[in-house]
Formats: C-alpha cells, sequence, structure tokens
C-alpha cells in the first residue's frame, strides 16, 4: 500500500440547517453534528489512522478530536485547512446573498471572499506537507470544510480549473479517500460514509 490520505469534513452545526455561509466564522457543531462525529470515528478507526489534522476551526477540530479519542492520536492543528473566507457573505442565508449580491451569487465569489484558486492552493499545500511526514504505508486524516476540501482534492489531482465543478461536494461526517501512486495522487472513493443525500455546505 502507498500513502493515503481521508478527507474528512466537519459534522453538523446550525449554519448548515440554516444554509448560512459559515466561511471561518467559528460555529461550533450541533447535537447531530456531535453524533456524526462520533459515527464517523468508530467507522475511520478501521483504517487505523496514523496521523490526523485538522482546521483551526472548532467544527473541524471537534470533529477529528472524535477521532483522536478512539484511535488514541493526537490532533495537530493547521490554520491553511480553514474554509473558504467568504467575507460580507458569512452569516447569510443563500437568499439574502442572491438578493443582495445577484451577479456574484451567480458566479459564487463573494466580492471581498477568497478566490477558489487560492483556497484550493492553500489547501492542498497543507495536505502534500502533512503527507510528507507519513511513513509509505501511513493515513493521514484531514479534518476540514465542505469547499476547502472539494478545492483541495482538485488541486491535488491536478485537474484543471475549468473542470473543479465536476467533482461535487461532502455531507457533513462524510469523506474521500485519496492514494499517492507512481503519478501523483487519485481519488479512491469520494463523499463515502452516507447514502447521497443534500449537501448543505458554503461550496456552491
Amino acid at each position: 500500500m502507498s500513502k493515503r490520505i481521508v478527507c474528512l469534513r466537519h459534522g453538523q452545526t446550525l449554519w448548515n440547517v440554516e444554509h448560512r455561509f459559515q466561511g471561518h466564522t467559528d460555529i461550533p457543531l450541533d447535537e447531530t453534528g456531535m453524533a456524526q462525529a462520533t459515527r464517523a470515528a468508530s467507522l475511520l478507526a478501521a483504517l487505523r489512522p496514523t496521523l490526523i489534522v485538522s482546521s483551526d476551526l472548532r467544527r473541524a477540530n471537534d470533529t477529528a478530536l472524535a477521532l483522536g479519542r478512539v484511535v488514541r492520536l493526537d490532533v495537530s492543528v493547521d490554520k491553511d485547512l480553514r474554509e473558504r473566507g467568504g467575507g460580507a457573505w458569512e452569516g447569510l442565508t443563500r437568499e439574502e446573498i442572491a438578493a443582495r449580491w445577484p451577479r456574484e451569487y451567480v458566479s459564487w465569489e463573494a466580492p471581498d471572499g477568497e478566490p477558489v484558486t487560492e483556497v484550493a492552493t492553500r489547501v492542498a499545500a497543507a495536505m502534500r506537507r502533512w503527507a510528507d511526514q507519513l511513513d509509505d504505508n501511513g493515513l493521514l486524516v484531514v479534518a476540514s470544510h465542505g469547499a476547502a476540501l472539494r478545492l483541495g482534492i482538485c488541486e491535488l489531482l491536478g485537474l484543471p480549473e475549468e473542470h473543479w465543478s465536476a467533482l461535487g461536494g461532502l455531507g457533513n461526517c462524510s469523506w474521500s479517500v485519496l492514494e499517492q501512486g507512481r503519478r501523483g495522487w487519485r481519488l479512491l472513493e469520494h463523499n463515502a460514509g452516507t447514502l447521497p443525500e443534500p449537501v448543505s455546505s458554503d461550496d456552491n
């Protein structure tokens, strides 16, 4: 086996339920989100992670800590794994965003928000940096956010930006699995851990 990365999205928050753009706002998991994190931890423990790292935002860090407790690993924190910054959109619903910024809503680019290319670059760089610490057969779990993980995965796979929308979003406490091969990283699983259901995320 080769090095692998499990990209784990955080559990549900109240703002997920209310369809509010979270971005860098530090929203905690709700009761359902904590239960999701516990369930995901019990499943991912079977993969025997060797390293766990999370975003510095509580919703991702608490999701990672649930796994760390089960597998008895410390959780490292990396600010580069934060969600995409939404600027003035943070805390607003999609309906509110569409009403105030109709043109920007179509492209899902907040005027003062973080460009998708910058998110993809910083998240992929962080994943590479932590994966470099793995032994040859090690498994890294990265607990992060919907848009951040999808964009980071696209960059890590070397997909052209015009094809990034082909990769769907991640549900709360669902994950994707990447493996390092001779020609780079490849996607083994995507949005695993749940039956198909609508994804509520800052992602478009």
